[in-house]
């Protein structure tokens, strides 16, 4: 296999850049490591997002993800690490990032943020989910 993490994200022209139009990505198999007691948490993430010029495509997403695999983190930092990863390479009108972490010590954590570009709405019509 030639494919390893990385934390390079790719990304590609939005072929629609007049229409506003959600992009939903769901990565069930998300894993980073607790950096208290260096044991795997597990979560699904979720990132929606409107773009604006750029797109980001989805095998540097699969690597982008894998490469948080050995590395521990709260669960905060790192879903606003995802979202200003993104932000910072698409600069999306809308984006969202979703992590639903499992259970841990019967506890349930799941975390959302959002960036909006400056100025930015809906159109009518369009509905965030």
């Amino acid at each position: 296999m030639n494919a390893k993490p990385s934390k390079k994200l790719e990304v590609f022209e939005n072929p629609e850049p007049s229409r506003d139009y959600l992009i939903c990505i769901k990565i069930p198999e998300f894993t980073c490591l607790c950096p208290k007691t260096g044991q795997p948490d597990f979560a699904t993430i979720t990132i929606e997002y409107v773009p604006d010029k750029i797109c980001v495509e989805l095998k540097s997403i699969k690597l982008y993800m894998w490469s948080f695999r050995d590395e521990g983190a709260f669960h905060e930092a790192v879903t606003n690490a995802i979202l200003n990863d993104f932000v910072g390479i698409c600069s999306p009108r809308f984006m969202r990032v979703k992590a639903a972490f499992k259970v841990r010590g019967g506890i349930y954590t799941t975390v959302v943020v959002e960036h909006r570009k400056l100025g930015w709405e809906a159109e009518n019509g369009f509905t965030l989910i």
